[in-house]
């Protein structure tokens, strides 16, 4: 690259990273200034704007707190002190943030629960939130009732937008409670330090854990995409995302309303219907996960796909094999993929940098930020140490576990942890560089190029050995994709008797049966030996979380087992050059060794 391109992406890259920093740069984790102030502020400065619009409904920003006033107000006079919490199980409407706002004015902690979880699964949220009290959406109330018997604490519940048998309606409290603000004296004490909500883990691998969200984590998520992308008032953020999730309950709404637009809120994700929806309320923001973009990618053509006003999407996971495609055919003319969790202390954002990167951190810029790539031996599932008994810096272009270092004098590098203390200190990584130090393990593998720029590469635990090989299952998931007619892939490794590692699995969705034999020359030209699938399982639908990551506990539970799994599974008959179906008498087969992988 030559001098004068140097200095032009030089330019825009430290544009974009002080633009952020200057948006954050009054966060003070020792102020009073929580992240109630924050929106009141914005209540102030956009009063008659529109905040949220749900359909043919709307609330200006006035009306988004009003709404939240009467919350606050309800929740004092039930006599909700200072750091109690109160859940709420509601589903995505355009009362939501007020909910959580109202109660944070009031110095109460919102526990957001995931609206999809039914059961054991909810109850365990709800006992670990130690609320005393919830909010419950109506139309959840059967998912709730399911619950009840194992929820472990006393508390009470209130039913929202609509009447449940045994329940009192808050809307009916809410119409009689004061419509002003509380005095700022109720939540007097509270530092920006403190815990502001908490928010639930996906639970891939297991239950949810409750992450505590500090003011400062929750004003930083909301000020700085809407920097990135240098929204203005008439700006509308199309979510589709759930508000449970910071994703979109804080990133997704603070890029629009931190600058006075909209938030356009949706109850679920349509690929239909997405494009007429976009032209429909006027979109020109939009919050995806990666896989939503893979969903729309998949779909037919709409005739509505490039005429949107859609001028920035916002989000995480866009891989490198559907980004290039998506923003061609849909006309996106900027892209801003970034990288976190919820509970972390890391955080990159790629605004204008190559595709596929999750952000970057130049090198004289190094000290402005808190994160480090190790070596990570998959094998042993343990971080690289050298002899000296601290860990072992990754290479240029070496795969390794992104760490990031545990700082409480900056608010961005802070690590708060979880609700319980056993869960927190998985997470922390000590003496790594040198004695005394901590730093937060993202779980993620990732690479680091010579400009700066990380790539996302695979979870811990995903990337799996087989035939003295690391195979990278984002890698493999993102081969079989490209194979026309398969939607969703996902990759995971099962161990077979008499072998080393464990060999790779994909389950699959298609459009129609998949044509095996082409199939198994797309996977030979894309895919190195090691790393071709040995057993394939054509599943109907993906096993995912609310915010659609993918489930892969009880696939690898199942694994290539016919007697577990009601679906075809197949396996690569090498001596036949092709996939056969796996019936009982093959699985023994494989399982004593007369089958040779």
């Amino acid at each position: 690259m030559g001098l004068i391109q140097t200095i032009k992406r030089e330019t825009h890259y430290l544009s974009g990273v002080f633009r952020l920093l200057r948006s954050v740069k009054t966060v003070d984790p020792d102020s009073n200034n929580l992240i109630c102030d924050d929106l009141e502020g914005w209540v102030d400065k956009f009063g008659k704007n529109r905040a949220f619009i749900e359909d043919e409904r709307s609330f200006t920003f006035d009306e988004f707190e009003t709404y939240a006033n009467r919350v606050a107000n309800w929740a004092i006079s039930q006599d909700c002190k200072k750091g109690d919490t109160v859940a709420i199980f509601v589903q995505n409407r355009m009362e939501y943030v007020a909910l959580w706002f109202g109660l944070t004015k009031a110095g109460i902690v919102p526990a957001l629960i995931n609206y999809q979880l039914t059961g054991p699964a909810l109850a365990h949220c709800v006992n670990i939130s130690n609320a005393r009290v919830a909010i419950i959406d109506h139309e959840l109330s059967k998912a709730w009732n399911s619950s009840k018997k194992e929820i472990s604490k006393d508390i009470t519940p209130y039913s929202v937008f609509g009447d449940v048998k045994g329940m009192v309606r808050l809307d009916e409290a809410l119409l009689d409670t004061p419509p002003h603000r509380p005095n700022r004296k109720i939540r007097e004490g509270i530092k920006a330090s403190d815990q502001c909500m908490k928010m639930f883990t996906s639970g891939t691998t297991g239950m949810p854990k409750a992450a505590k969200v500090t003011h400062v984590r929750a004003q930083n998520y909301m000020r700085a995409f809407g920097a990135g992308a240098q929204t203005k008032p008439s700006d509308r953020m199309m979510m589709v995302l759930p508000l449970y999730h910071a994703t979109g309950g804080l990133v997704g709404v603070g890029a629009a309303i931190s600058r006075g637009g909209s938030v356009i809120v949706r109850r679920k994700f349509s690929a239909t219907k997405f494009w007429d929806e976009v032209d429909q309320f006027g979109a020109t923001l939009f919050m995806y996960v990666g896989e939503l973009c893979r969903f729309l990618l998949s779909t037919p053509a709409h005739p509505k796909e490039r005429t949107h006003k859609l001028r920035w999407i916002i989000g995480n996971g866009l891989r490198p094999e559907v980004w290039p495609g998506f923003v061609d055919r849909f006309n996106i003319p900027h892209v801003i993929e970034f990288y976190g969790a919820t509970e972390g202390n890391v955080s990159l954002l790629n605004v204008d940098g190559p595709v596929g990167a999750v952000g970057r951190v130049a090198d004289y810029l190094k000290s402005r930020f808190n994160i480090d790539i190790i070596r990570y031996d998959v094998e042993s599932d343990t971080n690289v140490r050298g002899s000296d008994g601290f860990c072992i810096r990754a290479d240029i272009g070496e795969v390794g576990e992104l760490i990031g270092e545990i700082r409480s004098d900056d608010p961005r590098f802070r690590f708060d942890g979880y609700e319980t203390k056993e869960a927190t200190q998985k997470k922390i990584l000590r003496d790594v560089f040198k004695k005394g130090d901590a730093w937060f393990r993202t779980g993620d593998l990732m690479k680091r190029d010579d400009l700066g720029y990380y790539y996302f590469m695979d979870r811990v635990g995903d990337t799996f050995r087989w035939k003295a090989e690391n195979v990278a299952t984002g890698e493999v998931a993102a081969a079989i994709s490209n194979f026309k007619g398969i939607t969703q892939a996902n990759v995971y490794g099962v161990q077979v008797p008499g072998y080393d590692g464990r060999a790779g699995m994909a389950s699959i969705i298609c459009d129609n049966e998949p044509d095996l034999s082409a199939l198994k020359k797309h996977l030979d030209a894309a895919l190195p030996h090691y790393a071709r699938p040995v057993f394939l399982r054509l599943s109907k639908e993906a096993d995912t979380t609310s915010t659609f990551k993918f489930k892969k506990t009880n696939l690898v539970k199942a694994g290539f087992d016919p007697e577990k799994i009601t679906e075809p599974v197949y396996v690569l008959n090498n001596s036949e050059d092709r996939y056969v179906r796996i019936d009982s008498d093959l699985y023994k087969a494989i399982t004593n060794g007369e089958f040779r992988l």
